[in-house]
């Protein structure tokens, strides 16, 4: 963090703008419509309770790639999205209408990242103040933690927990300490075949290593010039996974170039150039900035890589796969089955913003699928292979250069434009595979040019997931499995019978040089753009509501009028923080928000299934949890549900606890209904880096009505920590060293803090009594991660949201 006289800067940041995408922008506009109704219940007009910034949403991560590898797939898929989720786009139609200063972009059109850099983004924007035209460097939050690939261009943002987003929507600053700097000084070139996603892959093993959390990476130095534009945009996509805030490049001439590539016009160009100029700030290669620490890194070290099995950060060399397929394989799992073998792929996507907005990445991958279709290589049918491109641009080149046809004939046919697999919405399986994995569990693998591989993200069945670039994802593909060498073994054979290796598809970089500059052309992005606002006609004929205040339905099971509003404070003045508190959760280190969020799939015989049931939903109509996220009851039970969740109070995997001191194994709904029924206390206790992941509003909403009433863990990662904050939840933090294992925790822990709110403050030191299985008192000092004042305020004012409609409505 910043310090002045070794102390931590707080500061009040308000951004130029927001961004959302609709599984987390949806939420917040449902607490905006919850919000007006409570303005009109006080006697005022609904219509006061307005965006107070500029808003866009982008709706790209509801639709599934349940058809692939047919020509029709893109159209169905679409198809099949209305019609699963019309209820919700029908209100994000009303609130289009509803909410000034709302921008939707509607399904169909792109990844929200992708839009931001390539339509969206001003880098030097302007206002009128007090009768004045005033100039400023372009600033963001996003409900997206991806929010950071417009880092690569120069704008500053990052992504915040909807909750966050939706305080600042209704004019408040973000509280926070100012973030410290970690210089990244970029030297050498990156060698031949090496493109970015090896280079953003090796950054977030050494950055992750080094400890970067809460803070923000700038890039600087010669190296800086080795990259173009769109290299820059997918490092920077990537900041979450190194577990920074922010990573920041400057802008140079390729920044220039590429808004005039991407259509801004040549006065806004020469506007921006000017402005940054003045103000010291374009691009030099000498700049150092002030900072905290620096790092050098020599892009020339950089070779091919793909990270996995589990996390972004696990970044293997293309030989060191095949052992770590084998190190996964329990010893009695070893032999292979019928249809499906260690290592098999069943998934192979080209997704997501962070490759598809690199041109170079997508024409190599198309180019390597042109090479492998002339010496007859193909993919077996049972891997499930995609592409969804983050915008229509990337169709318009490919399909300039032929590209798509030779994709299409590996099976990697577009299926959407949006988010897909790595967001988890990769669709069911192939039939014959699901057949086979019931017959005899095998451990497959999945392979996209995403940004998480996150247990149970990309397909409950699929336990080994990689991380790769596109051309790697293609040839990975026609391998037909992880367990391969890509380096030194074949990749297939031809017709007859020569073995043929990655280095005979590759193609040459005079050949991929050729065709990025042949084929993407500025025309393309202005006729992509120019009606992006208007959608699809299945939008323009989807019927809504108009009028200020939203009407809610007591029989959906998409939107209920949320509980946020009418939140009181979980602490009370004069009673002890803590009171003999329960682990409702005993968890290990980096739990991710994937893991707590309601994610994915809505499971059968979960606690989320059985109450749609309850309400006449057939199970093939449960949808996803991100689809459901407008009902609070839902979401609720899917909190801290994932599959491969373990909490350390039972055996089994999933959203199971011990309800004490009874003993009974139960779903952790239930046993948050039964301590709240109780009104006892209730925690959860996990190990360092709680929260990592997406910033996922939900993980927070969902701890706040299951009752938790803080979170004690080693370290948290920061937009988790803020989102506890404002839903009112007191985040703990154990001193450095002190591990849950040590501490002797599990079922018969009981959690006390003496102390009252009254004795809280920034980054207080809290004497906890733990009792712990033994039935052995101990005192430790914890630390309560409040950063500011303000989140003080939202604590005890039971969230952010409750603050807000107390402050509005009083004016």
């Amino acid at each position: 963090m910043a310090l002045a006289n070794g102390e931590a800067i707080g500061i009040s940041f308000r951004p130029a703008r927001v961004i959302m995408q609709d599984y987390a922008g949806m939420p917040a506009l449902i607490d905006l419509a919850a919000l007006r109704d409570t303005v009109r219940d006080a006697g005022n007009s609904p219509d006061k309770i307005n965006p107070q910034v500029p808003v866009d949403l982008v709706v790209d991560h509801s639709v599934m790639a349940k058809e692939t590898r047919h020509p029709g797939a893109l159209a169905a898929n679409l198809e099949d999205e209305f019609s699963t989720n019309k209820e919700r786009y029908s209100f994000l139609k009303w609130a289009s209408q509803a909410f000034k200063g709302l921008r939707i972009v509607p399904p169909g059109q792109g990844i929200i990242h992708q839009v931001n850099t390539e339509f969206f983004a001003t880098i030097v924007t302007e206002s009128q103040f007090h009768g004045e035209q005033w100039q400023y460097p372009d600033t963001l939050i996003g409900t997206d933690s991806h929010t950071t690939m417009v880092n690569g261009m120069g704008v500053l943002g990052w992504g915040v927990g909807g909750i966050e987003a939706e305080a600042v929507m209704l004019g408040e600053a973000i509280s926070m300490i100012a973030p410290a700097v970690i210089a990244v000084w970029l030297e050498g070139n990156i060698n031949e075949g090496v493109l970015a996603t090896d280079v953003v892959l090796t950054l977030t093993e050494l950055l992750r290593k080094k400890g970067v959390v809460g803070k923000i990476v700038e890039f600087c130095g010669p190296g800086v010039r080795a990259l173009s534009a769109t290299d820059r945009l997918t490092i920077a996509n990537m900041a979450p996974e190194f577990g920074a805030t922010a990573a920041f490049f400057p802008v140079d001439e390729k920044t220039l170039d590429y808004l005039k590539l991407t259509g801004r016009s040549a006065e806004h160009i020469a506007k921006v150039e000017k402005y940054l100029k003045n103000a010291d700030l374009f691009y030099s290669p000498d700049f150092r900035p002030d900072c905290e620490e620096s790092v050098s890194y020599n892009l020339n070290n950089v070779d091919r890589v793909v990270a996995g099995p589990s996390r972004p950060d696990e970044r293997r060399t293309l030989a060191e796969i095949p052992a770590v397929i084998d190190n996964m394989s329990l010893d009695d799992k070893k032999t292979d089955q019928g249809l499906l073998a260690q290592g098999d792929l069943v998934i192979a996507s080209i997704t997501s913003c962070t490759n598809t907005a690199n041109p170079e990445a997508m024409i190599t991958a198309g180019l390597l699928a042109r090479n492998a279709n002339h010496l007859g290589l193909s993919v077996r049918s049972t891997i499930k292979t995609s592409l969804a491109p983050g915008s229509k641009v990337v169709t318009a080149y490919l399909k300039r250069l032929g590209l798509l046809e030779d994709l299409a004939a590996l099976g990697f046919d577009i299926v959407a434009y949006g988010c897909t697999t790595c967001v988890g919405n990769s669709g069911e399986l192939l039939p014959e595979v699901t057949e086979a994995l019931d017959q005899k569990e095998t451990l497959v693998s999945s392979v996209l040019s995403g940004n998480r591989n996150f247990e149970g993200r990309i397909h409950p069945r699929v336990k080994a997931n990689f991380l790769a670039s596109p051309p790697l994802v293609v040839a990975y593909a026609i391998a037909g499995t992880m367990k391969v060498d890509l380096d030194n073994d074949p990749i297939g054979t031809t017709s007859d019978g020569k073995k043929v290796y990655l280095k005979d598809i590759w193609p040459t970089p005079e050949t991929v040089t050729e065709a990025l500059y042949s084929a993407v052309t500025k025309d393309q992005f202005l006729t992509s753009y120019k009606t992006i606002t208007e959608g699809s006609e299945n939008w323009s004929k989807l019927s809504a509501p108009i009028g200020s205040a939203f009407n809610w339905s007591s029989k959906s099971t998409y939107l209920r009028k949320p509980p946020f509003f009418e939140q009181k404070s979980l602490f009370q003045p004069g009673e002890a923080i803590l009171n003999h508190a329960k682990p409702l959760a005993l968890l290990g280190d980096f739990i991710t928000t994937d893991h707590i969020s309601p994610v994915g799939r809505i499971s059968p015989g979960s606690s989320a299934a059985q109450y749609l049931e309850s309400k006449g939903v057939a199970a093939e109509d449960f949808n996803a949890y991100g689809a459901r996220r407008g009902e609070h009851e839902i979401m609720t039970r899917g909190t801290l549900a994932n599959v491969r969740l373990q909490n350390r109070l039972v055996s089994r995997l999933g959203g199971w606890t011990q309800l004490l001191p009874d003993g009974e194994e139960m779903t952790i709904y239930d046993a948050s209904r039964t301590y709240q029924d109780r009104n006892e206390d209730i925690v959860i206790i996990a190990g360092k880096m709680y929260g990592a992941g997406s910033a996922r509003d939900w993980a927070a909403k969902g701890t706040r009505l299951l009752g938790v009433k803080a979170v004690l863990a080693g370290s948290f990662e920061r937009i988790h920590r803020s989102n506890l904050i404002r839903m009112g939840i007191l985040p703990i933090q154990f001193a450095d060293g002190i591990s849950i294992e040590e501490l002797n925790l599990g079922p018969l822990t009981r959690i006390s803090i003496q102390a009252t709110v009254i004795d809280l403050s920034p980054f207080a030191k809290l004497k906890t009594i733990i009792t712990d299985a033994k039935e052995a008192s101990l005192e430790i000092v914890v630390t309560a991660m409040i950063e500011t004042d303000e989140e003080l305020v939202y604590l005890n004012s039971g969230g952010i949201l409750p603050y807000v409609a107390k402050q509005i409505t009083k004016e």
